[in-house]
């Protein structure tokens, strides 16, 4: 959302720079001054929480890749000193994963946020796809640095999602090979691995200023889905109004992730970590991080072949499909009302996608066996159907309910109590009581 910069250099070191590199002009128009819809609520300060959650991942990741090493023979003892011998490197590794965790919970309540509230439509169509692509940085991320620890866990993690792209016809083999740099898992895979997840944070960092520049083209959407018509009526100052919301949102994250760390820093790891990586016992379950669960579970509910298309395949196809079709999403809704509020029917079939998708996460850490196949194949089944064709009927066949003509107009409705008008008669209680 374009808007006359009110920014007015204070200092001649200021009014120096400004002709020359308007840094502080632009954060200034951008994190100060940008003109922000009046009717956010606190499902919007999730895109403050990431970006601290970011600059906690960066932060600590960089101390401890200082004292880790990338080698298979001492990989698990490097990170036994981090925790022991080096300063606060209990602290350290306990922030940044748990940090990791809380930073995909984040994640997903940001993307469930802007699924609801259609923030992925016209005109904010680059800024979903660039959160989508936000969002595949951190798996493969995330997946690299589960590695590192080189636990049980940890290698056999990596032996199984390593020998999906084998499944891929023609080049799958070689895909593997070049993946974990040999035959096998071994200390090749470590050291590539250590290497992307070291530098792929600040890819994303990168692509992050690209997402809150696109965000700044359009402007925020907001609970309504209505367009600012009239800036004085419809937005108010990004500061100080939402610099306080989304700050005290954070203070609660913190505390959040400060009672994971001091508490119950394993809470959401896993014990067969803390055995050194044994490439000649299995463990009794291979499971990935919780929040990779739901792909897993969409991965596993493939057991039937499809044609030519073996289980394995097919299985691979529809977890790598569960992301792409993020990607085209814009173009797959075809109401044209933005939020779910106004759109009835549909906001019912979205809590039904809510309950899939953690049902799915919740069966991705079960056997794949029985029942919980079963399960995960009709949460898998709903979950496309969700997306390919819930979402494309429903905006043809739904009348949504009448919108805010303003962005003032939704806040004054639900803010604001009636006022009798001055020539109203008074209620009986006030009349003055007749003469004597």
């Amino acid at each position: 959302m374009s808007h006359q910069s009110t920014y007015n250099p204070g200092t001649a070191i200021e009014k120096w720079l400004d002709k020359r590199l308007p840094l502080v002009r632009l954060a200034h128009d951008s994190f100060v001054d940008f003109p922000t819809p009046k009717n956010l609520n606190y499902w919007w300060t999730f895109g403050g929480i990431l970006a601290v959650c970011l600059v906690i991942q960066i932060i600590t990741g960089v101390i401890l890749a200082m004292h880790y090493i990338p080698h298979a023979d001492m990989a698990f003892n490097s990170v036994e000193h981090i925790m022991r011998d080096v300063n606060y490197g209990w602290l350290m590794r306990y922030m940044h994963a748990n940090g990791a965790s809380l930073f995909f919970l984040a994640t997903y309540i940001h993307m469930f946020r802007g699924l609801y509230y259609g923030s992925y439509k016209e005109p904010r169509e680059v800024l979903w796809i660039l959160g989508v692509i936000i969002f595949v940085l951190m798996i493969a991320t995330a997946f690299m640095g589960y590695v590192l620890p080189w636990g049980q866990m940890s290698f056999w993690a990596a032996q199984v999602i390593t020998n999906l792209f084998s499944a891929i016809p023609l080049v799958g083999e070689d895909i593997r090979i070049w993946m974990v740099g040999g035959f096998a898992v071994d200390n090749p895979t470590l050291t590539r691995f250590f290497s992307l997840h070291y530098l792929l944070p600040f890819a994303i960092f990168g692509v992050v200023a690209l997402h809150i520049w696109a965000l700044h083209v359009p402007g925020n959407n907001n609970p309504t889905g209505v367009e600012v018509k009239d800036v004085k009526k419809d937005t108010i100052p990004f500061h100080p109004y939402y610099t306080v919301k989304d700050s005290f949102a954070i203070v609660v994250f913190l505390i959040v992730l400060a009672a994971f760390v001091f508490f119950n820093p394993n809470g959401m790891g896993h014990a067969d970590n803390y055995i050194p990586a044994n490439p000649l016992s299995t463990p009794p379950s291979i499971v990935p991080e919780w929040y990779f669960l739901p792909f897993y579970a969409i991965l596993r509910a493939i057991t039937f072949d499809i044609g030519p298309i073996s289980s394995k395949l097919g299985g691979v196809i529809a977890m790598f499909a569960s992301i792409f079709v993020l990607f085209v999403l814009p173009w797959l809704d075809t109401s044209k009302t933005r939020s779910m509020r106004y759109r009835p029917k549909t906001r019912l079939w979205f809590f039904l996608f809510v309950v899939a998708c953690i049902a799915l996460g919740y069966l991705g850490g079960k056997p794949a066996e029985g029942s919980y196949v079963v399960m995960s194949q009709i949460a898998t089944a709903y979950y496309f159907i969700f997306f390919l064709v819930i979402l494309p009927l429903a905006g043809i066949m739904e009348k949504p309910k009448t919108l805010p003509s303003s962005i003032a107009e939704s806040v004054l409705k639900k803010g604001q109590k009636a006022e009798p008008s001055a020539d109203a008669e008074p209620p009986p209680e006030a009349k003055p009581a007749p003469a004597q």
